[in-house]
């Protein structure tokens, strides 16, 4: 119990055992169990996303609002199962591969989860960088060193307490809400038609279908399945079967709020794309640094630096994120464990190396896209079984709706994912 209350911090874990065993369920008492989901989160409001969203909104308009609402309900479902895993088992998903799989598959599964996560942190670590060259001038290397020197800060603040971390990431994301809250505001959109769009699935022809299924198969990050197990894992310890079906209602809440917060910025992102280059024209948007440019001439200076702000907190707050899921695929996969900072200066070598050739920052985060494809099944899959087991999983084990509804998720975003890898190398 004391590792426990270190790690979270003595009164969140006082006060979230006493709302567990307390008479019943009551609003205000979910302020101690909030914090891992919007860790998670950030993986959904990545670099990544800001290219994928404003090339769809640049060049499509509205046209795929409803693609990101369906993409964020698939996100909530998958992960509320991973932050259900770490409640009912006491373990990571790696681990229980770990445990129920051979030695040579987990072996096989941490080798591909690695390749996956530093892919992936390659890129949020650029879209840091080229935030910081956006807002303040400077070269990309340098301003690649100062995104180092910031993330290696921020992975300090976990000796103060896992909640110290969880208030600074919630942070971040309150932040790049902010920003986006103000860009809705300098370009005014429709909102009727916004609304109509969300709920509306339709496609403006070939391409668009591409780019849907991109932003849909990019849905789910293996890296963050893996890490919103861990979070939850011993969290909070249930001591029974009611405690344990109670802290899984309380982590439901974590998890809509936090994604649903991920997803209207995502919708955000994109109706400020249509708002501003679409409706002026400007339909080949091709990257950041051109979308960057664009926006102060359409909707002023304040607008460009509002979004250079919110790329900057985005590329932050998930590359540090991505250096913890790495730390929790080592030690679940393989039991090994290095220094968190010694990791994060290797996984921070390649960036800073592609910082200093110059490479194209947002065709590399569409390439982190690709690569991050390879690795959704082999998460998603064990996840789905698992948390369907009743073995494993006693009283929180899936209904059966709900394994219906993962097992569709799964196949569905797999399937997408596929496809976009075909079209990637042979279309």
């Amino acid at each position: 119990m004391a590792t426990r209350a270190d790690a979270v911090g003595t009164g969140a874990v006082t006060e979230a055992e006493r709302v567990l065993r307390g008479p019943g369920l009551k609003p205000l008492r979910i302020l101690p169990f909030l914090g891992p989901a919007f860790i998670a989160c950030v993986a959904y409001i990545d670099p990544g996303n800001f290219a994928t969203n404003i090339a769809g909104g640049s060049k499509y308009g509205y046209t795929l609002c409803w693609v990101i609402v369906a993409a964020n309900l698939m996100a909530m479902l998958i992960q509320t199962l991973s932050a259900k895993l770490g409640i009912a088992t006491g373990r990571n998903l790696p681990e229980v591969c770990r445990e129920r799989f051979s030695k040579r598959t987990s072996m096989g599964l941490w080798v591909q989860a690695e390749l996956i996560a530093m892919a992936t942190d390659l890129a949020e670590f650029l879209g840091a960088a080229l935030g910081f060259h956006l807002l303040f001038g400077i070269a990309l290397f340098p301003a690649a060193l100062l995104t180092g020197v910031t993330t290696f800060a921020i992975l300090g603040l976990q000796r103060f307490g896992l909640r110290t971390f969880e208030a600074v990431i919630a942070g971040f994301v309150g932040a790049i809400g902010a920003c986006y809250l103000a860009e809705l505001y300098y370009a005014h959109p429709p909102l009727g038609t916004v609304a109509v769009h969300m709920f509306k699935p339709q496609f403006a022809g070939g391409d668009s279908v591409l780019l849907a299924v991109g932003i849909l198969g990019a849905t789910v990050m293996p890296h963050v399945i893996y890490l919103h197990s861990a979070l939850t894992q011993n969290r909070i310890v249930p001591r029974d079967d009611r405690e344990a079906r109670r802290l899984y209602r309380y982590t439901r809440v974590d998890v809509v709020l936090a994604m649903t917060i991920a997803g209207l910025i995502n919708l955000a992102m994109l109706v400020v794309a249509a708002s501003t280059f679409f409706r002026a024209g400007f339909l080949h948007i091709t990257s950041l640094e051109v979308a960057h440019r664009t926006l102060e001439p359409v909707l002023g200076g304040a607008s460009a630096t509002l979004f250079a702000l919110a790329l900057l907190a985005s590329g932050l707050s998930s590359s540090t994120v991505g250096t913890l899921s790495g730390q929790v695929v080592m030690q679940g996969f393989i039991d090994r464990k290095i220094p968190i900072f010694v990791r994060r200066l290797v996984t921070m070598l390649p960036a800073l190396v592609a910082a200093a050739i110059g490479v194209d920052v947002t065709r590399t985060l569409v390439l982190s896209q690709v690569v991050l494809s390879f690795g959704i099944p082999f998460a998603l899959i064990p996840l789905v079984w698992f948390t369907s087991r009743r073995d494993l999983m006693g009283p929180l084990v899936n209904r059966r709706a709900t394994t219906v509804a993962a097992v569709l998720v799964a196949a569905l975003i797999s399937a997408l994912n596929v496809f976009l890898l075909g079209q990637t190398f042979f279309g």
